[in-house]
């Protein structure tokens, strides 16, 4: 069924932490209501780059289109403005076939950007800065960071040193923080949040990072860096990637690098849940028919 005329602006959004189940749910909801699944997500838009980012596979995608998975090279920086900008284009083209486009992901920061339009500063980059960035640790960074602008530590990962770094020279050269949002009416949105108690949560965290081992996420690391990829460049993506890369440059043995992935990604899915939990707009549902009859309200 096409979206009539007057909804033809409509856009739905799904979020929550991760392993939280939001590409299950999209997927079935895409299904219900003729929709397309875009990506918010800023790692999956790398090539290559598949089980340590839980990227939603051909046979669970079950004929829904998705886009902006695949998007990019690893070996190059993708940023928020290409995605904002892909994005949009794509929305367009999903709204001119009367379909309903459904933003689905984890990074706050992506989402808000292309819905809330965010402009962030075309900054060019200070390589002396950088440099003398690159010298500190995570934690300085991060320290640095949160005086600098709160706001934006409050949606990093703050042990990616690249993107601490980038915001950071960011702040320092147009001697202000990240805007905050504009909150002109850019799209007509229904922000869902998938609710899910922290013990079942961690829970599913743990499994789903036991099934991407046997997955074999060590493996697809190998492989990246075979493609030509430094380990500071993998050490970069954070999280899955970061950790196995310390385990293969024997930096930590396996059980450490579980035991500290297992961590890092439960305090990961921390920052996320605070990040949208500012956002007010957002419908947190525990299950598929509450969601089901917030969207018929909201498109028809």
């Amino acid at each position: 069924m096409a979206l009539k005329e007057k909804n033809i602006n409509k856009i739905l959004v799904i979020v929550g932490p991760t392993s939280s189940g939001k590409s299950d749910l999209a997927v079935q909801l895409a299904k219900k209501f003729n929709g397309e699944i875009i990506s918010a997500d800023s790692r999956q838009v790398y090539k290559g780059m598949n089980i340590g980012t839980g990227k939603i596979t051909k046979k669970e995608m079950l004929g829904i289109p998705h886009h902006l998975l695949d998007v990019a090279s690893p070996k190059k920086r993708f940023t928020v403005t290409q995605y904002v900008k892909k994005a949009e284009k794509v929305i367009k083209e999903i709204q001119k076939k009367g379909k309903l486009p459904i933003i689905c992901g984890g990074t706050g920061f992506y989402i808000q950007a292309l819905i809330d339009g965010i402009t962030i500063p075309e900054v060019k980059p200070d390589w002396i800065l950088r440099k003398k960035l690159e010298k500190k640790t995570a934690e300085q960074l991060f320290s640095k960071l949160k005086k600098l602008d709160p706001q934006r530590a409050k949606n990093i990962d703050k042990n990616n040193k690249r993107r601490l770094i980038r915001a950071i020279e960011i702040v320092l050269k147009t001697k202000k923080p990240i805007p905050l949002l504009k909150k002109w009416k850019k799209y007509n949105v229904l922000i869902l949040g998938i609710k899910t108690e922290k013990t079942e949560l961690d829970k599913k965290i743990k499994n789903r990072l036991l099934k991407r081992l046997d997955q074999g996420m060590i493996n697809e690391v190998k492989k990246i860096r075979k493609s030509g990829l430094s380990w500071k460049r993998i050490e970069e993506f954070g999280l899955e990637y970061r950790m196995v890369a310390f385990y293969l440059q024997n930096k930590i043995n396996y059980e450490e690098m579980i035991e500290k992935l297992g961590k890092e990604i439960q305090q990961y899915s921390k920052r996320q849940m605070t990040w949208f939990k500012k956002d007010k707009r957002i419908v947190w549902v525990e299950n598929k028919k509450t969601a089901e009859l917030l969207i018929k309200k909201f498109i028809y």
